[in-house]
């Protein structure tokens, strides 16, 4: 499929984007290790979330799909996970595979994780070498184990761990290996990561605390099924809200996000810039912050954005950057090198969509210099299978005089199934087509 776009009027409207998938995938792997019935309302049934309930349904877990976006999980607890029958296939969710290696880590058995073409180039030994050092065994292709890769699973010890980098996969995985390990496990981050697994285990009754960048979890507590409202996905809401802040006259309402600290360091970004983003906080879902924005154009300014706001807005850096080619002088985008190893090395891939759209990019090794503003003009792009890269060559091509065509677009349903026609209902020009 390709998505054609093209400068239109003004966007104007109020959006619900998809519900979060990071917490979706959470809530479905922690309902399944509970006891009792989880009724997940705004489960996203998108094809990385769904790929998740599909695993834990061949490892045993009853899962009942009512109606078109609640699932009931019928948690079997720890004990009751069983042994595939087969490989699990993830598609291309790096973090149903990387979330799922921790869970299973501490079962009598060993559970083989594939994917598609993309996930099997990102590499899983970060997700190892926690599990290694509490006992697991795991084994993948070369150095780095790319996928298929299998877990054998068994008696797993607490460790203090002390990830290189922040990663919430990561600190999740070691947590919830941790939950079948004999002692405390302890993760120490360097910066602070989306904090979502904390939040809905503490939520459920596991035995955590959470002390600044010290995370300490101790087993043997029984997680206890809670039903919850999955809010709308901020990574995804951010692809509206900043269209709105680029084209001209726009004003746009996006309702029921999530707000949590840990996911929204590109509203921080935005702000530092001059953006015109207003977040209020109304309500809270399973522990976590859920409120609106409201977005409208703003000139904006350059700044260095790097450090401790990168963990905070990892999957929005795409989009930063194409807002960073509106703003005065040249922004730095820096201590993002774990972008290389996503869906797409996603520097590569925006330094290559904005360079063809007429864009000032230079590609560095751990991040983007972007100087503007630039006049964007449309070009056929390539979104490289990325969701994230797709949809930010989208709101780009809104910004940009002529019409972009984004190839490969189909991988926006990774994420945001509806996106042109949400877009559409706002007054862009975002036409799907089949190739």
């Amino acid at each position: 499929m390709r998505l054609r776009v093209r400068a239109s009027g003004p966007l104007r409207g109020a959006v619900r984007a998809p519900a979060d998938k990071s917490i979706s995938h959470r809530a479905a792997m922690l309902s399944a290790l509970a006891r009792g019935t989880a009724r997940i309302e705004g489960f996203l049934r998108c094809d990385d979330c769904l790929r998740t309930a599909e695993a834990l349904r061949l490892m045993g877990v009853r899962i009942d799909p009512v109606g078109t976006n609640t699932l009931e999980v019928h948690g079997v607890g720890l004990e009751g996970l069983r042994e595939p029958d087969g490989p699990l296939d993830m598609g291309n969710s790096g973090t149903g595979m990387r979330l799922l290696m921790g869970l299973v880590a501490g079962r009598p058995f060993p559970v083989t994780f594939a994917g598609d073409a993309s996930l099997s180039r990102r590499p899983m030994d970060r997700i190892a070498i926690p599990l290694r050092r509490m006992g697991a065994r795991v084994e993948g292709r070369g150095e780095r184990l790319l996928p298929p890769v299998t877990v054998h699973g068994g008696e797993l010890r607490g460790i203090t761990y002390r990830p290189p980098m922040a990663s919430a996969q990561v600190k999740s995985a070691v947590l919830l290996a941790g939950l079948s390990a004999s002692g405390e496990t302890v993760v120490v981050e360097p910066a602070a990561s989306r904090d979502h697994t904390e939040r809905m285990l503490a939520a459920m009754g596991a035995q955590i605390e959470v002390d600044g960048p010290t995370i300490t979890l101790r087993p043997g507590a029984t997680l206890q099924a809670r039903s919850m409202r999955v809010p709308a996905d901020f990574s995804s809401a951010a692809f509206p809200l900043v269209a709105a802040l680029l084209v001209e006259g726009s004003e746009v309402l996006i309702e029921e996000a999530l707000l949590n600290p840990t996911r929204t360091g590109l509203l921080d970004a935005l702000q530092a810039m001059g953006g015109a983003v207003e977040p209020e906080e109304r309500s809270a879902v399973a522990g976590e912050p859920v409120g609106s924005m409201v977005a409208r154009p703003q000139p904006l300014s350059a700044a260095e954005i790097g450090g401790g706001l990168i963990p905070r807005m990892i999957d929005e850096v795409p989009l930063l950057a194409v807002a960073a080619t509106q703003a005065q002088g040249t922004t730095v985008i820096r201590d993002a090198r774990e972008l290389r190893v996503k869906e797409s090395d996603r520097l590569l891939a925006m330094a290559e969509v904005l360079t063809a759209m007429g864009g000032a990019v230079t590609e560095r090794e751990d991040g983007l210099e972007i100087t503007g503003p630039t006049p964007l003009r449309g070009a056929t792009v390539d979104s490289r299978g990325d969701h994230r890269v797709a949809m930010s060559a989208a709101v780009a091509g809104l910004a940009a005089e002529g019409e972009t065509v984004i190839e490969h677009a189909e991988c926006i349903d990774t994420s945001f199934p509806g996106f042109a026609r949400v877009m559409q209902g706002l007054g862009a020009d975002c036409v799907e087509e089949e190739e």
